[in-house]
């Protein structure tokens, strides 16, 4: 008997090392270090920057990974299932990897999560609209882009965000704006490329605002007519790295990198001495870039190692004569973003917009000391005016706004002259609180410490004609 229960024993024992042998053999087949990328065999074509056409959606592309170590080992398709998929997001822990794809030719573009240990596919959100450029956010949720088709705000794509399994979805921008290429920075922000479809078309600047829609700011605008190309990528010493080239009609342009403290006063092109195009670039780990390159005499990008601090190219990672490398990035663990609190609330219909002083400016961007005369203000909506509303003595004005309404505000004088402006659009979210110093000021003033006249009465309700807005109160403490 003893020996019967001894070898049972002994069974037992290397059924559970065979067991954990067998479970660490699979769990090894992680793709840490591997490098994955989207390959389009063709010429690249002209984008469309309004409407994402041959730029964020291309027709016939595949995501594949590579073993930049093994440049031997045959390139490893990962998208073979969809008629063409493009724009990889690696998680946090590297496990896995979000994506936009079209399964058949006709079919809209969905966002899709691959299990990077099992290569298993699921689909994260469906609808009747194209939707691109998704990106982790902390706390199990996703960021991405959607063509609105309904429109009434005049937008193009609009960002959204939803749970990893596709519910609570949520609209986070509320202007007449076109949102593409966004990313997660390691402060927990969105930074993302936008351009103004209405009432004009402006040329596109990088956006800065949290995953739930507040506080959008202008982060960095390039030179006059230049196009921002590639999804911005923050680098381990806190540079914000991207491509930007001259005009609409180049498929590729130069590395820019700029500071996170000054992205507005930081701009350095790290590569006008180097012939070629640049495409996307992927800060790694090591403090190096991968980026895609073609040199003049090439015919399609390959994907280069890239040195920031020395301005120059290094070994070539992949190269295919037949297909050029649109975007990489590498199957590596990196630090989880900031999970930031959120201060909208459903329950509040209406958000609050002080403004320390209309007159002060930046003396750069207005071309009249005029301005200084301004008493009032136009609030402007996408099809009318909300109202015009008097200042204080001391120049500021407290407004409570409809939520998720965009609106511009010009500065006039007491003839009903528009002095400054209009500016940008602006939206605040339910129970959202903004403030500026001033009307197209230099973003890097800080307030006056001082009660402004404004504040010691109620806001001023936009649109002025709504004398009361039913919702809870909102506490000024």
């Amino acid at each position: 008997m003893n020996r019967n229960r001894a070898a049972l024993s002994l069974l037992l024992i290397v059924a559970i090392g065979l067991f954990t042998i067998f479970f660490s053999s699979c769990r090894g087949k992680s793709m840490n270090g591997m490098v994955i990328l989207t390959q389009y065999a063709g010429e690249i074509k002209k984008g469309n920057y309004f409407s994402g056409d041959s730029w964020r959606y291309i027709s016939q592309a595949n995501i594949v990974a590579i073993d930049p170590g093994k440049p031997e080992k045959p390139v490893k398709l990962l998208t073979g299932g969809f008629y063409s998929a493009l724009s990889p997001d690696i998680s946090y822990d590297a496990g896995s990897m979000l994506f936009s794809a079209q399964q058949k030719q006709n079919d809209p573009w969905q966002i899709w999560e691959m299990n990077l240990n099992n290569m298993k596919i699921k689909q994260v959100f469906s609808s009747l609209e194209n939707c691109i450029d998704p990106a982790y956010l902390p706390g199990g949720r996703i960021l991405f882009s959607k063509i609105d088709m309904k429109e009434t705000m005049k937008a193009g794509h609009s960002l959204y965000t939803c749970n990893l399994d596709g519910s609570d979805l949520k609209r986070v921008t509320f202007n007449p704006h076109t949102y593409f290429a966004s990313s997660v920075l390691k402060d927990g922000r969105v930074v993302t490329i936008s351009r103004q479809l209405f009432p004009d078309n402006r040329d596109p600047v990088l956006m800065v605002l949290r995953p739930d829609g507040t506080k959008s700011e202008l982060f960095y605008k390039g030179l006059e007519g230049s196009i921002l190309q590639s999804r911005i990528r923050e680098t381990t010493n806190g540079n914000i790295i991207f491509t930007e080239s001259d005009s609409d009609t180049l498929s590729g342009g130069n590395l820019i990198s700029v500071k996170y403290n000054r992205p507005l006063h930081s701009r350095v092109n790290l590569t006008s001495e180097i012939k070629g195009s640049f495409g996307p670039p992927f800060p790694l780990n090591s403090g190096k870039l991968m980026v895609s390159y073609r040199s003049p005499e090439a015919k399609t990008y390959s994907l280069y190692e890239f040195d920031p601090d020395k301005k120059s190219l290094g070994s070539v990672l992949y190269s295919n004569a037949d297909y050029n490398v649109l975007e990489a990035v590498a199957v590596e663990t990196h630090d989880r973003p900031k999970k930031l609190p959120s201060e909208v609330d459903f329950g509040v219909k209406s958000g609050l917009l002080f403004c320390q002083d209309i007159n002060f400016t930046d003396p750069l961007s207005v071309s009249s000391v005029s301005v200084l005369n301004a008493g009032m203000i136009e609030v402007l909506g996408i099809d009318s005016t909300l109202g015009v509303v008097n200042v204080e003595k001391d120049g500021s004005v407290y407004l409570k706004v409809i939520a998720d309404t965009p609106f511009r505000i010009q500065t006039i004088d007491e003839k009903g002259k528009v002095l400054n402006g209009p500016g940008g659009w602006i939206w605040l979210r339910p129970n959202e609180r903004r403030g500026c110093v001033g009307c197209h000021e230099d973003r890097e003033i800080v307030p006056e410490n001082r009660l402004s006249m404004s504040v010691k009465n109620p806001p001023v309700v936009i649109p002025v004609h709504i004398s009361k807005i039913a919702e809870k109160k909102i506490s000024l403490e």
